[in-house]
C-alpha cells in the first residue's frame, strides 16, 4: 500500500478533517446569515449586519493571537510548555481588556452603527470576550498539529449558532436576539478548546523569548499585518458605493458575494500549510505547494463560474444580478487572487517579515486612488483585480526569494 506521507505534504497528511471542519463552519455561518436576512427583515437585519462586519473588524486580534502561537510552537517545540503558558495568559488578558473597553464604548458603537439599542452594542463586547479567546487555543492546536480538535473548534464555531440561532430567532425575530444567538455561539469553540488543552504541559525550560511582552508585540504586528489583507479584500466595496451609481454599486456588491465564496473556500490549505511555513526546513516547500493547491481549486471555481453561469447566479442573488453574470468569472478571479494573497500574507506572518506588510498597505492606497478614478463597473473590477494580481506577483517574488534557503526563524 502507498504511503501517503510520499505523496502529500506532511502538513496535509491528517489534515483533511480541517477542510471538512471549516467547510462546515463557512456553510453554517452562511446558512444563519440568509435565515436572519429572511427572518428579520430589512431594517433589523441592517443593525444585525453591522454588528457582524464589527465583530469581522475585531476578529483580526483573535487571528493574530491564533497566528502568534501557531508559528511560536512550530519554530521553537523545545519551549512548548512555556508558550502554551504565555499564550494563555496573554489571550486571557486581551480578552477581558477588549470586553472591557467595548463595554466603556458601548454608546459610542450605538451611535456609529445607529442601532438605536445599547443592549446589542453592549453583546459585541460580549461576543469579542470568547472571540479572542479562541484565537489562542486554536493557535496552540494549529502549531502542535493536532487536526482532529481543531477541526472540533472550528465545527463548534459555526453549527451551533446555525442550530441555537436559528430557533431563537424564529421565536423572537428580533436584532437582539440575532446578536444574542451568535454571542452564545462564540462560548462553544471556547468550550471544546478548552477541553482539548485540559492537560496543560509544565512551562519546562523558560526562554525569555516566549516571555509576555514578546508575545504581545508579535501578536500587535500579526493583527495589523491581517488588518491590512482585511481591509485591502474588502475596501472595494466602499469604492463602488462611492464612484458607481447606485445600481452598478449594488451589482458589483452582488459579484462580490462569488469573490468571497472563492476566497474562502480554500481557507483550510492555509490553515494547515502555516505551521510548516513557520519550520525552517519546511517552509519552502509548503509555501509553493499550498499555493499550488489554491491556484487549482480557484482555476475549478473560475471554470465552473465560466461556463455554469446560469448556477452561479442563484448564489450571487438571482435574476436581479443579470447583468454582471458574463463577469461572473472575473469576480471568481478576484477571489482566487485574494486567496493567494491571504497565504502569501500569512507566510510573511510565519517568517516574522516586517517590510513585506508594507506592500499591502500600499496596495490598499493604490486601489482606493485609482479606484477612485473609474466611474464604471467593469472600470472598478479591472482595477481591482489589477491591483491585487500585481500585489500577488510582486509579494510572491519576494517571499521565494526570502524562503530560497534555510535561515533562522526569530523569535
Amino acid at each position: 500500500m502507498t504511503n501517503p506521507g510520499r505523496t502529500l505534504p506532511k502538513w496535509l497528511v491528517g489534515g483533511s478533517s480541517i477542510a471538512v471542519a471549516i467547510g462546515m463552519m463557512n456553510l453554517a455561518t452562511y446558512g444563519f446569515t440568509i435565515i436572519a436576512a429572511r427572518v428579520l427583515g430589512p431594517e433589523a437585519y441592517g443593525a444585525f449586519a453591522a454588528v457582524m462586519a464589527t465583530l469581522l473588524v475585531l476578529s483580526v486580534l483573535q487571528l493574530g493571537l491564533q497566528a502568534t502561537a501557531a508559528r511560536r510552537i512550530s519554530a521553537d517545540p523545545d519551549h512548548v510548555g512555556q508558550i502554551e503558558h504565555s499564550i494563555m495568559r496573554v489571550t486571557v488578558r486581551a480578552a477581558l481588556a477588549v470586553g472591557a473597553l467595548l463595554l466603556l464604548l458601548t454608546p459610542l458603537v450605538d451611535l456609529l452603527l445607529r442601532l438605536d439599542s445599547l443592549p446589542v452594542a453592549a453583546l459585541i463586547a460580549v461576543t469579542a470576550v470568547p472571540m479572542t479567546m479562541m484565537g489562542g487555543q486554536a493557535g496552540i492546536l494549529q502549531g502542535e498539529r493536532r487536526w482532529l480538535p481543531l477541526a472540533l473548534v472550528y465545527a463548534a464555531n459555526g453549527v451551533p449558532r446555525l442550530i441555537v440561532g436559528t430557533g431563537l430567532i424564529l421565536w423572537q425575530p428580533t436584532e437582539f436576539i440575532a446578536v444574542l444567538s451568535v454571542a452564545l455561539g462564540q462560548f462553544a469553540p471556547v468550550l471544546v478548546g478548552r477541553v482539548a488543552l485540559r492537560h496543560v504541559r509544565a512551562p519546562g525550560s523558560v526562554s525569555h523569548a516566549h516571555s509576555a511582552r514578546p508575545v504581545v508585540r508579535e501578536a500587535i504586528h500579526n493583527s495589523q499585518a491581517l488588518l491590512a489583507f482585511f481591509a485591502l479584500s474588502n475596501a472595494d466595496v466602499i469604492v463602488a458605493r462611492n464612484v458607481l451609481a447606485t445600481q452598478d454599486a449594488g451589482l458589483y456588491a452582488g459579484g462580490l458575494i462569488l469573490t468571497k465564496a472563492v476566497l474562502f473556500l480554500p481557507q483550510f490549505v492555509v490553515v494547515l500549510a502555516f505551521p510548516a511555513m513557520a519550520s525552517v526546513d519546511e517552509r519552502r516547500r509548503a509555501l509553493t505547494r499550498g499555493l499550488g493547491m489554491v491556484a487549482v481549486i480557484g482555476v475549478v471555481a473560475i471554470s465552473g463560474a465560466w461556463l455554469l453561469s446560469d448556477l452561479a447566479m442563484v448564489f450571487v442573488g438571482g435574476d436581479g444580478y443579470r447583468e454582471i453574470q458574463d463577469r461572473l468569472w472575473l469576480f471568481a478571479v478576484l477571489g482566487t487572487t485574494l486567496a493567494m494573497l491571504q497565504l502569501l500574507v500569512y507566510s510573511v506572518l510565519a517568517r516574522q517579515g516586517q517590510k513585506s506588510v508594507f506592500l499591502v498597505w500600499g496596495a490598499l492606497l493604490a486601489l482606493v486612488a485609482v479606484g477612485s478614478t473609474v466611474s464604471t463597473l467593469p472600470g472598478l473590477l479591472a482595477v481591482v483585480v489589477g491591483v491585487d494580481v500585481l500585489l500577488l506577483g510582486v509579494l510572491f517574488t519576494v517571499s521565494l526569494y526570502l524562503v530560497r534557503r534555510p535561515q533562522p526563524t526569530p523569535v
